[in-house]
């Protein structure tokens, strides 16, 4: 089968060459602690060193070294890439997300949406927030006092930004085409 325009990255992942020593060894290492190759993302990105370099001292703020535990970044990621349909962002935090405690049952509650049976409230106003924000980019004032009611200021300053950074993450990643990271055996 032939690839169509669709199929192809539209920047391919660059070289060694092409994204420099530093931001060859971090994809190398970002790949070996998911499992994966060196992630395509990384590898595209790269081509643009300063700004690789300072996207991910941004995104490393936000995710791992975040204040919100991790479990509950990893479902407002992994809402956010369903929401998008973004299957190479949704399908690299599945496996990040069984590490931080996502089962496959919240997985599938997930793409149900916050008011599937299970969550905790906090959990709820979460992926409430992420459906608000996708839907309208922004909250109604009862949307704000449910989220408040279950987070501090600087926890809801924290999800504002990594929703907004994963929708225009997963914009990146569906316009440039970006194609799956190969698994390590």
């Amino acid at each position: 089968m032939t690839a169509t325009r669709a199929d192809r990255p539209r920047i391919a992942p660059g070289s060694r060459r092409d994204v420099g020593l530093l931001g060859w060894a971090i994809s190398e290492v970002s790949g070996r602690a998911s499992g994966t190759a060196a992630p395509n993302l990384f590898l595209t990105l790269g081509r643009h060193r300063p700004l690789f370099r300072g996207w991910l001292r941004f995104a490393g703020r936000l995710m791992p070294a975040g204040k919100l535990p991790r479990r509950e970044t990893e479902l407002v990621i992994l809402r956010v890439a369903h929401r998008r349909d973004c299957g190479y962002e949704f399908d690299h935090h599945v496996h990040l997300g069984k590490r931080a405690g996502v089962t496959d049952l919240d997985v599938e509650r997930l793409q149900a949406g916050p008011a599937a049976a299970g969550w905790t409230p906090r959990e709820a106003a979460i992926l409430s927030t992420v459906d608000a924000l996708h839907e309208r980019q922004d909250l109604t004032d009862v949307e704000w006092d449910e989220l408040r009611a279950q987070l501090g200021e600087r926890e809801v300053i924290e999800l504002l930004l990594l929703v907004g950074h994963y929708e225009m993450l997963a914009t990146t990643i569906k316009a440039l085409r970006i194609e799956p990271d190969e698994r390590r055996a």
